[in-house]
């Protein structure tokens, strides 16, 4: 089976990008379909998200384990089949590029195409540049806190340790 994938940014208007992949391919080979067909320099890590109708987060895919608890399963690019998750049309992924800024794209798998298959993934429409992968400093915006952060804000310079252990000598009886 072929799957095709469109894929959008709300980072910049009209980008879009259909990608045609091999249902039993990995979502390493997705992740790198993608980032072929937008000139991205690979990167140390990135996850891919199955989510819901409403762009829930459910399952994670990850380039690399980041976290090694037993408690969590944990799914990688490299092992995991896109034909694991993604069963029918219209089920959405997000693919996180940049893992510290949470920057994104929107992935719906939008056809199913069954008794064909590829040797390898192929980007079959492309309008729009991509957003820039590493950003410029300048289009980075800094909040200034509106916070007064003075001595009040962390209580008064007469504070007394003596004052404490009252309450730690308090029996519960009293209270």
């Amino acid at each position: 089976m072929i799957y095709k994938f469109t894929i959008i940014s709300e980072e910049v208007d009209g980008f879009l990008r259909d990608i045609q992949i091999d249902s039993e391919a990995s979502f390493l080979d997705l992740h790198k379909a993608i980032f072929d067909s937008i000139n991205y320099e690979n990167v140390p890590n990135a996850a891919f998200y199955i989510c819901d109708d409403y762009w829930d987060k459910e399952n994670e895919v990850l380039l690399q384990e980041i976290d090694n608890n037993p408690e969590y399963d944990t799914w990688l690019m490299e092992e995991t089949t896109l034909d694991y998750f993604l069963e029918e049309e219209h089920q959405r992924l997000m693919h996180v590029f940049n893992l510290e800024n949470e920057r994104c794209f929107y992935i719906e798998l939008t056809e199913i195409i069954p008794g064909s298959s590829l040797d390898e993934a192929k980007c079959t429409r492309s309008i729009e540049e991509a957003p820039s992968q590493f950003p410029e400093d300048e289009n980075v915006i800094i909040q200034e806190s509106t916070v007064d952060v003075d001595e009040d804000f962390y209580g008064s310079q007469d504070f007394d340790i003596e004052d404490l252990a009252a309450f730690d000598s308090k029996d519960e009886s009293d209270l």
